[in-house]
């Protein structure tokens, strides 16, 4: 097996800035980059025209490209009516950015999709109706995250929107780690949807309730932070270097091939002390691949 895509990493988990996490990306042998455009210097409200300009003009420079931006406004993704009027409004202004640095790809978490058909379904359904138009119309994705909800129930959900324009953000180890679902059949029933993938390793521990760790309405919030002390705590799931998990890379990366997925297969390392050492052993992971 010959794997023919690029390989990303997430800026921010090196956890030095958007400039240096850049540079270092390029020294650990990436090709591209994900950064997260939600707050602080990536902010849209905070990049003038020129600002763009000169951002992507600086990531060029390093011969890196941008695979997708992260737009992940956390809280309880867009399960809350009123929160979803701010919430569609910023995620547009992030595709937007997203275009102008030459990529179509915002990536987010929306929520668990309920089981039933009640009313927090339908809030999720009519906000994802909404970016999906607003995504098709420039020829981009939103790419939701895999994990909360068995990949076969986020399926049903994404095929009630009628379009591609909200798709999936494939991550592997999300599902291993909380809802034990299979990754390699995942990339199969989600196949149609796949326009991004993480590339990241876990060991689920016991069984854990997805509304403790993505949030609900009715439980706290989602947080990266509060996902960021579970993984570091252990006592659930663990996020653990590639290949020492419970993800087949061998059986996920074919199954990608079988699914005619080229695009990214982008690192992300979520837990640890050592950041740029363990990114870059990823990267050369990944490699062998190749």
């Amino acid at each position: 097996m010959k794997l023919p895509n690029k390989i990303g990493v997430i800026v921010d988990s090196f956890g030095v800035g958007v400039r240096e996490g850049l540079k270092k990306a390029k020294e650990v042998g990436a090709d591209g980059v994900q950064i997260y455009a939600v707050k602080g210097e990536m902010d849209p409200d905070n990049l003038s025209p020129a600002a763009r300009k000169e951002l992507k003009s600086y990531i060029e420079s390093l011969g890196l490209e941008i695979s997708a931006l992260v737009g992940d406004l956390g809280g309880h993704g867009f399960q809350d009516k009123e929160a979803n009027k701010w919430k569609v409004e910023k995620s547009k202004r992030i595709l937007d950015l997203a275009m102008e640095l030459g990529t179509n790809i915002v990536t987010t978490h929306i929520g668990i999709v309920p089981e039933e058909e009640n009313e927090i379904y339908e809030t999720m359904q009519k906000a994802c109706e909404e970016l999906s138009r607003y995504a098709d119309s420039m020829g981009a994705h939103f790419a939701i995250e895999t994990g909360p909800e068995p990949a076969a129930h986020l399926k049903a959900f994404l095929d009630t929107l009628g379009s591609r324009g909200v798709a999936v953000n494939f991550d592997p180890a999300n599902m291993v780690m909380v809802t034990g679902d299979d990754p390699v059949e995942g990339v199969r029933i989600l196949k149609d949807y796949v326009v991004h993938t993480h590339v990241k390793d876990g060991i689920r521990h016991r069984e854990v309730d997805p509304r403790i760790v993505y949030g609900m309405i009715g439980f706290d919030p989602m947080s990266h932070e509060n996902i960021a002390q579970m993984l570091a705590r252990g006592e659930l799931f663990e996020e653990v270097p590639l290949g020492e998990g419970r993800v087949d890379f061998d059986a996920y990366f074919r199954a990608l091939q079988e699914i005619g997925y080229t695009g990214y297969l982008t690192i992300e390392r979520e837990v640890g002390d050592k950041p740029e050492e363990d990114i870059r052993k990823a990267v050369e992971f990944i490699k062998r691949y190749k």
